[in-house]
């Protein structure tokens, strides 16, 4: 575990020594499936004393067919986001693209998020930290944990600390990814808090329809083992009913399930946090 404290405004329970939660549903499809989610997802951060930043992407640009779902527009997600951070009180982080969404998202939610497969675009961690955002850097599906620090200084290089990374996995072949735990204790040795994207850890790219598959059925495993290995955050995707959800459905987890996963993960922490 790393020692950095992140300080996000009305951001409660950082000295509970719990693991930071990431989640929520994958993009925002509707006002109903959000503030759902957000509510729930708020009641077992304050039953756990659970730090909790909400997650919904405004849009979704990395979609592999062109018909596929990309967002309800860019505003109106927005300020839906800006709205579960007002009425629940808790932080709000969502994706950004290209270095023109920076600004534009950062008036509405409070962390930048880049994709993994963005990582090293310069212009986009410039233009994060130029915001004064706190910045979460997910590690690209095809990068080491210790290579980014090259994406971390840029982002400090433009005057902004303010810096958390996400391990989503790596790439096995062209149609799975598998974690390497390594990458865990590699990344703070950057002296940043790192996240374990579990849900996307577990999706099965490049599928011949063009919808990726998924393994929601390994979601716990990930977060035992994240857990175990000291990370200082989990990442997870949740929906009412990921069947019907409009992106990512097939390795989001069901959100009647977090209760039982948290209870099993915080168990595990407090192990952990004995040794």
């Amino acid at each position: 575990m790393s020692n950095v404290v992140i300080n996000i405004p009305e951001l409660k329970f950082s000295e509970s020594g719990n693991f930071l939660l990431i989640a929520g549903p994958c993009v925002v499809e509707s006002e109903e499936v959000v503030f759902e989610t957000a509510e729930h997802l708020l009641k077992l951060s304050e039953k756990y004393s659970i730090p909790f930043i909400f997650k919904s992407s405004y849009r979704k640009a990395n979609r592999s067919k062109g018909d596929s779902f990309s967002g309800i527009g860019d505003i109106k997600a927005l300020k839906i986001l800006a709205e579960v951070k007002r009425r629940y009180s808790v932080p709000v982080i969502t994706d950004i693209h290209n270095p023109d969404e920076a600004q534009m998202a950062a008036d509405y939610v409070d962390v930048l998020q880049i994709p993994a497969f963005l990582c090293r675009q310069t212009d986009l961690l410039v233009a994060a930290a130029k915001t004064g955002k706190w910045v979460n850097i997910k590690k690209g599906q095809f990068l080491s944990g210790n290579s980014m620090r090259f994406a971390v200084d840029k982002v400090k290089e433009s005057g902004n600390n303010l810096i958390m990374l996400t391990d989503r996995g790596n790439m096995f072949g062209y149609q799975d990814i598998v974690v390497d735990f390594r990458n865990i204790p590699e990344m703070q040795k950057i002296g940043v808090p790192v996240i374990m994207d579990i849900t996307h850890s577990l999706q099965q790219p490049n599928q011949e329809t063009g919808v990726s598959g998924g393994r929601p059925d390994m979601i716990e495993t990930i977060g035992k083992a994240a857990i175990s290995v000291g990370a200082d955050g989990i990442f997870i995707e949740t929906h009412p009913d990921p069947s019907n959800a409009k992106s990512d459905g097939a390795n989001m987890l069901i959100l009647s399930g977090m209760d039982k996963l948290l209870n099993r993960l915080i168990a595990l922490r407090k192990t952990i946090n004995s040794f």
